[in-house]
């Protein structure tokens, strides 16, 4: 079965748990999932079912949108709720004081990723190196962080949701907060609402033709040759910059790359839907 859909993963469970489930639910053994959600996170995560885990990298996927609850006073290694160390008194905050610094965080961010995270280092994931207690080289990462609004106050919980690129870590977003007013910070709550234009919809199947993040382009030769797969050539193109495109044929499409050297395919004769 060869399917592509968004799942709503509950809070408690981790990822893999979540497509083990939908794996003996649809009665499926070849299945992957793109965007990692931490097991005290919800929200939206994107599934493909047989061969659709190839089209992971060409979807529309960014930007990113998430509902986040920050607990002011709570400090955790973990920047959330696995690991609570200490809860130090806080004063509450004006609202108003609170709104300017969230202000403050949109645009460009340069920051070290939590050493509780799913970042790869020297091929292990940094967690697992955190967990162990080993010494971990974290480098810097650059967000984008395009939108951020204070959603309620009740102190010390302060909610807000925040549009941001691929790669935002939220847990370091809510600690920058926090530190912004003087306190520790960890997220008693986390939700990515989307990924882009993906939305949770009962997992319905997505149209791929409508999903992708990449330019469509038209063959004007016989479509029989990309269906067999065949040699392409460059000026049977409308668009001829080099790039990737998707082309459609019908009931699947292809993922062509054009370079200097001429086409190549990327994918040929994907499901549509």
């Amino acid at each position: 079965m060869n399917r592509l859909f968004v799942a709503y993963k509950p809070a408690g469970m981790s990822s893999n748990q979540l497509l083990s489930r939908l794996k003996r639910r649809y009665n499926v053994k070849k299945a992957g999932y793109s965007g990692t959600l931490d097991p005290f996170a919800k929200g939206v995560l994107i599934i493909a079912f047989g061969n659709h885990g190839r089209l992971f990298r060409f979807l529309n996927k960014t930007p990113k949108r998430y509902r986040a609850t920050l607990w002011l006073g709570a400090y955790s290694p973990t920047l959330d709720i696995e690991k609570i160390e200490t809860i130090s008194e806080t004063a509450e905050v004006d609202p108003q004081t609170l709104t300017s610094v969230l202000d403050s965080l949109r645009g460009t961010l340069t920051y070290l990723p939590p050493k509780y995270s799913a970042k790869r280092i020297n091929g292990r994931r940094a967690y697992e190196l955190a967990r162990a207690g080993a010494e971990i080289d974290l480098r810097e990462i650059t967000s984008t962080i395009y939108d951020i609004t204070l959603i309620h106050y009740v102190h010390p919980f302060v909610t807000f949701e925040a549009t941001v690129s691929e790669g935002t870590y939220i847990r370091s977003l809510g600690e920058m907060i926090a530190n912004k007013l003087g306190y520790d910070g960890s997220l008693s709550a986390l939700e990515r609402l989307n990924e882009g234009q993906f939305v949770y919809e009962n997992e319905k199947d997505l149209d791929i033709k409508t999903s992708l993040g990449i330019t469509k382009n038209r063959y004007n030769g016989t479509i029989q040759t990309v269906l067999l797969g065949q040699p392409l050539e460059r000026e049977d193109f409308d668009l001829h910059d080099e790039g990737t495109y998707w082309i459609d044929n019908g009931d699947t499409v292809s993922i062509i790359e054009i370079t200097s050297d001429g086409v190549r395919y990327i994918l040929n004769k994907v499901e549509a839907c």
